[in-house]
């Protein structure tokens, strides 16, 4: 009683002391109230210090002897019995068979829960997915920005060879039509007027520079009493009629080879 006493004296007189070190060191101002307020900070840590080390709890400390005894005890251990097995216990005396069974079924109940799973790789990633972005693809421009869009260069070859195509063909129906102003009762073999005989390339242009002329009902092509294809220009009114009607032309394709052409 009387250390009890003497704890809650010197308590007391902490606590005094800790509540005028508050109105006094309430407002510091200068650097040597700081180091005064500072120096009984480290005071009254010392003092609880040692108040908190007199102090002694009511609990009872875990004694491995006494525990390994009892257990011992409930497992049913029988120290008059004396057996040179390998069971026997360094305190002396002899385990039953089913000891650690009767201990595990007894212990069992307090330990029924799942065992911890682990990965051996780490855990998954538990975060939703990050949604991708979409990404728009351009829509093909239409056929005018295309046409827009073409080099200069290049519609400028394109034009070159249509304006040529157009020439020819011009120059070829010029030829027909003058020879049928000379000769009108005479017919031009469709041969003759085709073939280049010292360059094939030239004459396959010629025959696709001719078909321009039939399409357009230019000009039409008949067979002879000898069954050879004839030439000869349509008239102006047979023209327009053959131009303006589609069932009046028939389209054919020929076949013509380097051998045949020699």
């Amino acid at each position: 009683e009387n250390r009890e006493d003497m704890l809650s004296s010197k308590s007391n007189r902490l606590t005094e002391a800790l509540e005028e070190a508050n109105k006094l060191f309430s407002g510091v101002s200068c650097a040597r109230e700081a180091a005064l307020d500072a120096q009984f900070l480290v005071l009254a840590s010392n003092l609880g210090k040692e108040k908190a080390n007199e102090l002694h709890s009511e609990m009872t400390a875990f004694d491995s002897l006494t525990f390994a005894e009892d257990l011992l005890t409930f497992m049913g251990i029988n120290r008059i019995e004396e057996n040179d097995s390998d069971s026997e216990s360094a305190s002396g005396g002899y385990l039953p068979r089913n000891a650690w069974h009767k201990l595990g079924e007894e212990t069992e109940m307090y330990f029924r829960r799942a065992p911890s799973f682990h990965y051996m790789l780490g855990s998954f990633n538990s975060d939703p997915p990050v949604p991708r972005q979409r990404i728009e693809r351009q829509k093909k421009a239409t056929g005018g920005e295309e046409r827009r869009a073409m080099p200069a260069q290049l519609k400028k070859m394109e034009e070159s060879h249509q304006e040529a195509t157009e020439k020819e063909v011009e120059r070829i129906l010029g030829l027909l039509q003058t020879h049928f102003k000379n000769d009108p009762h005479t017919p031009i073999s469709f041969f003759d007027l085709v073939i280049d005989p010292n360059s094939f390339a030239r004459t396959v242009e010629n025959i696709f520079h001719v078909s321009f002329i039939i399409r357009d009902g230019l000009a039409r092509l008949k067979l002879d009493d000898d069954k050879l294809p004839i030439i000869e220009p349509s008239k102006d009114n047979e023209g327009k009629e053959d131009h303006h009607s589609a069932g009046a032309r028939n389209q054919v394709v020929i076949s013509l080879n380097h051998q045949e052409w020699k």
